[in-house]
């Protein structure tokens, strides 16, 4: 749980690395925050989801 909150924050900070290179007109930039905004963001949501889904993180053998 925890690192799927840290993964959420750092899709927080791309997010604001989108606006602030966007002011900037550096469009390298905003691709690159984009994408990783996109992945760390669905991995986050992801994860959260099956811990709330599943009761639990990983997957655990029996």
């Amino acid at each position: 749980m925890i690192f799927s909150i840290i993964m959420l924050i750092t899709a927080l900070l791309c997010a604001v690395a989108i606006v602030r290179e966007v002011r900037r007109k550096n469009f390298l930039a905003v691709g690159f925050a984009g994408i990783s905004f996109v992945v760390f963001g669905w991995f986050a949501i992801a994860t959260i989801i099956s811990i709330v889904t599943t009761g639990g993180g990983a997957p655990t053998s029996y």
